[in-house]
């Protein structure tokens, strides 16, 4: 029953990515987390993730290095996320707007849910990233001793 329950769901979560994928919001962190579900009991998910995940874990590593660019990518997911206030408040479409009405903010309030939602997982990730993946400096790490004079 817990095999069928966790495929079942996983395959919904995978559906779900594909079809969120390309709106602004957690497309890909659901199709992702779909694919793990999966992955528990289907070797071929497993294989699949594998490489999603390592990609992933070197990206993010690199995204929260140092400092400037921890803080650059706090900055920038919070502004990512905070975009999906726009979707939420809704705004009438502008007459500058050379694309059909359709176009203008697709996907309504729900997309500006997803969005806040990702921006929020985001940072999540950044401050989790910034203390799992980036090793305190040693006693032996030359940044260490240039900051401290010797």
């Amino acid at each position: 029953m817990r095999r069928l329950l966790l495929s079942s769901t996983g395959w919904l979560l995978v559906l779900l990515g594909v079809v969120l994928y390309p709106l602004p919001g957690p497309g890909l962190l659901v199709l992702v987390l779909g694919l793990a579900l999966l992955s528990r009991h289907d070797p071929w998910a497993a294989r699949r993730l594998a490489p999603l995940r390592h990609r992933a874990l070197v990206e993010t590593r690199r995204s929260v290095a140092t400092w400037p660019r921890t803080l650059l990518t706090a900055v920038l997911t919070l502004a990512l996320g905070a975009s999906g206030l726009v979707w939420l408040a809704d705004p009438a479409q502008p007459p500058w707007w050379p694309l059909p009405a359709w176009t203008w903010l697709p996907g309504g309030t729900w997309t500006g849910v997803g969005q806040v939602g990702s921006g929020l997982v985001g940072l999540g990730i950044v401050v989790w990233a910034r203390a799992r993946l980036v090793p305190a400096p040693g006693p032996g790490d030359p940044a260490l001793r240039a900051a401290s004079g010797s």
